[in-house]
């Protein structure tokens, strides 16, 4: 084996737990408890807080990954980034399972279907939108669109009982959808059972990815909700019509109001 080069760690060597604690070190002696305080009350967080920022967290990660040999995770093993990303979750605080989330999406590229379980795992103790939007957005959407694996899996989340799954469901369409591609079929399906929901995330979700979908495919999201826009909440609608022509929101107003 090829001796780590000085300053690195080998993903080989089994240090994912010296990564794992090099992060959390790091975000305990960054945090500021007036932040920590703000955020927790912010979030309705259960969790502790350490006080700092998404960008200055992420920041960390990279530099943490950028020691293992191989450089920002693109040489890090499957294993290797679960097992940090495993370790930085266990404990309850918040910056430390959003750095758990930023490994995996980091790892994306060395991820599958196999660890469907591990991921709603997370999804289900992260009871925040700040934790499941990541989880599904950034990492199980592109997922999605190299794999298989994950439509059976979706089916289940859109279905489920916690909500944080079935906003899961619709958020991982969202980055596909975004950029022109994806499946507006599966989503649309899955966002027409849920429409009449009265939980507020739920409906927020399927205004955004309208939203964001709307964006280059305008008269798709407008000839789909304007059948619709009677049984859609305000905030779905809100969202929704942002990128449309003044007269498709003109459209879809009137027919919101119609009797």
């Amino acid at each position: 084996m090829t001796a780590p080069k000085p300053g690195t760690v080998s993903a080989d060597t089994g240090q994912p737990l010296t990564i794992a604690e090099a992060i959390a070190a790091e975000l305990r002696l960054r945090g500021t408890p007036e932040r920590a305080a703000k955020e927790k009350a912010y979030l309705k967080s259960p969790l502790d807080h350490c006080g700092v920022s998404v960008p200055e967290t992420r920041s960390i990660v990279t530099a943490q990954l950028r020691s293992v040999e191989g450089g920002a995770g693109a040489g890090v093993s499957r294993d290797f980034a679960v097992a940090v990303a495993e370790a930085l979750w266990e404990t309850p605080i918040h910056e430390l399972r959003s750095a758990a989330v930023m490994v995996l999406i980091t790892a994306k590229d060395h991820l599958g279907g196999d660890d469907a379980p591990l991921i709603e795992r997370f999804l289900r103790e992260s009871r925040t939108w700040a934790l499941v939007d990541p989880l599904a957005g950034d990492l199980v959407g592109p997922l999605t669109e190299v794999t298989a694996d994950f439509d059976p899996v979706l089916e289940r989340w859109a279905v489920d009982k916690d909500f944080w799954l079935r906003r899961s469901a619709l958020l991982a369409h969202l980055r596909p959808l975004r950029a022109g591609g994806g499946d507006f079929d599966r989503f649309s399906r899955f966002a027409d059972v849920m429409l009449q929901e009265r939980e507020f995330f739920i409906r927020k979700a399927i205004g955004w990815v309208l939203r964001d979908t709307a964006k280059k495919r305008p008269d798709l999201v407008f000839e789909w909700l304007l059948p619709r826009a009677r049984r859609a909440s305000g905030v779905t609608i809100r969202e929704a019509i942002r990128p449309l022509s003044p007269e498709q929101q003109a459209a879809i107003r009137a027919a919101d109001r119609s009797d």
